[in-house]
């Protein structure tokens, strides 16, 4: 259980096997530097990548997902050696979230600057798409690549898969054309069916292949199946009837994943899993 000020991580890597062994599709990490008291979250404990590749050997199956990696405050030779490392030693299974940032007391401390986030964004974009290729040629305000170095490992498959958070600083136009997929927040049913044709017309106007989205929520599951849902933080509490149709609707919409978060569930994590594999999984397999 989590529901304090700080995550407790007694029993995270079994929680782990326990969620690949129960067929859910991904494990996602947070990339939160700092404890930041105002926010009321201090994310997640670990840092991402080395908790990537424990989870890495501890797993055989199951995705790792990073929701979201900030940019802006990470030199991108750093994320790419990292990530690229990570995928290799998983065999393919990362998918890279990565995003702008939106901690504003994080920036001062890494000596870097808030407003222009979204520059610095952009250009760790291209610099990681540029080393995934044999000694790469590039110049940006983050680094020179020469075309006489290279970085190494490289991604299992072609390419490490980008998946883009929110707006990130960017026009939506951007957003559809330079990631593998797009990450973004519940809304109303309404609302969400909105934001997502918008975006997968933007990426069929760039002339791109349809993209995933993957939708985080905040969830609560009590143990009596028919509980209402109640809203709490960026989702509910509820029993699991109402999340199996919450989450059919969404699918309907364009939703293809959803990244659990259980910062608000009362009961024991294995409980919730075991829970939610019997009642939820098997509509979604």
């Amino acid at each position: 259980m989590w529901n304090g000020a700080e995550p407790a991580l007694s029993g995270h890597l079994e929680a782990a096997k326990k969620a690949e062994q129960l067929g859910f599709a991904a494990l996602w990490l947070r990339d939160v530097p700092f404890n930041v008291p105002n926010f009321g979250d201090p994310g997640q404990i670990f840092d991402p990548f080395v908790y990537l590749g424990a989870l890495a050997t501890a797993t055989d199956r199951v995705a790792l997902g990073t929701s979201s990696v900030i940019l802006s405050i990470r030199h991108p030779a750093h994320v790419a050696k990292a990530a690229t490392t990570a995928d290799v030693l998983s065999g393919g299974r990362l998918l890279l979230g990565v995003a702008s940032g939106d901690r504003p007391e994080e920036f001062p401390a890494m000596n870097q600057s808030y407003d222009d986030r979204g520059a610095r964004f952009r250009d760790s974009i291209d610099y990681i798409r540029a080393v995934g290729s044999n000694y790469p040629t590039l110049e940006n305000a983050q680094g020179t690549l020469s075309g006489g170095i290279d970085l190494l490992p490289k991604p299992h498959g072609s390419r490490l898969p980008m998946l883009i958070t929110g707006g990130s600083q960017q026009n939506l136009d951007w957003v559809a054309r330079n990631g593998d997929g797009w990450m973004t927040y519940p809304r109303n049913a309404a609302a969400q069916g909105q934001v997502i044709a918008d975006y997968r017309q933007r990426v069929k106007t760039a002339g791109q292949p349809d993209k995933p989205v993957m939708q985080s929520l905040y969830v609560d599951v009590v143990s009596d199946p028919a509980a209402p849902p109640r809203p709490i933080h960026l989702g509910f509490q509820s029993g699991s009837d109402f999340l199996r149709s919450y989450l059919r609707e969404i699918e309907t919409l364009g939703i293809n994943h959803v990244a659990l978060n259980f910062r608000f569930n009362h009961a024991l994590i294995n409980t919730t899993l075991e829970l939610l594999a019997d009642t939820v999984l098997p509509d979604f397999s």
